[in-house]
């Protein structure tokens, strides 16, 4: 079985605020394509485009619809992907030792070297966050994009995981979670960012940042109330025509459906 280290220097993880992404998957291809192309073995597909496709991802994108206490009900798109959990239960019953949590930035990853397709990890991991890549045989899982963040070839504002890299809405952050004055830390403490399912023990170093009470419009808005109690413009000039036409506008264009189907 593998240890944890007692502690790590660093704490890479990713903020993803609820409340701003769209749930366009733009992450989900972009991590797809990187991870394909770049590190470890390629990211399987089984028969994409038939009947009963199947294939592995590191990220995906689930979308719920919430109802809250008060006001009309929400959708929300919930990205998930590993967690690199502080006392992560994937890295301690692996029985080669080919999941493991570095010590110098938190990085939880896997030797697929050493990895045997056993699936005790992903039987561990309480958010389904690893997959068993079936053309490889070895279990997958998100790795920051190890091989970017650290790349001095690319340029300084490459050097984060593919899925923030490519999110249109800047839903998703970057950064060291065990700095408290990071970014990525200062935006938790700012926004109230919360971890998944602390109730398992896991301690996620991901953070999400809950979806914002949505404004709500009633009748009485003042966005509502009429500007002008009689039209001018154009806007009277369309009111005065509409009138003079027989039966209103609406009624005439209906006319000759309803005679054709009489």
């Amino acid at each position: 079985m593998t240890q944890l280290p007692v502690r790590t220097d660093r704490k890479l993880g990713l903020v993803i605020d609820l409340d701003t992404c769209v749930g366009c998957h733009a992450c989900v291809i972009s991590c797809k394509g990187w991870n394909t192309e770049n590190y470890g073995a390629p990211l399987s597909d089984q028969d994409a485009y038939g009947a009963d496709p199947s294939g592995t991802f590191l990220n995906r994108v689930h979308s719920f619809e919430i109802r809250p206490d008060e006001g009309a009900a929400q959708l929300v798109h919930f990205p998930k992907s590993c967690l690199h959990c502080e006392d992560a239960p994937c890295v301690t019953v692996c029985p080669t030792g080919a999941s493991y949590k570095r010590r110098e930035d938190g990085i939880v990853l896997v030797n697929e070297d050493h990895c045997i397709g056993c699936g005790l990890c992903a039987w561990a991991c309480p958010y389904g966050a690893r997959e068993l890549d079936r053309a490889a045989g070895v279990m997958k899982k998100c790795t920051l994009c190890i091989d970017r963040i650290y790349n001095e070839n690319l340029l300084e504002q490459d050097r984060v995981p593919a899925c923030v890299r490519t999110c249109p809405a800047g839903a998703r952050h970057f950064g060291d979670l065990g700095d408290p004055d990071s970014a990525v830390s200062q935006l938790v403490a700012e926004r109230g960012g919360i971890d998944l399912m602390p109730e398992q023990g896991t301690r996620p170093v991901n953070k999400y940042l809950p979806p914002r009470p949505r404004d709500r419009i009633g009748a009485d808005s003042p966005a509502l109330t009429a500007v002008a109690e009689t039209a001018s413009g154009f806007l009277a000039w369309l009111d005065r025509t509409l009138d003079r036409l027989p039966g209103g506008g609406l009624a005439r264009m209906d006319a000759p459906a309803k005679e054709e189907n009489s």
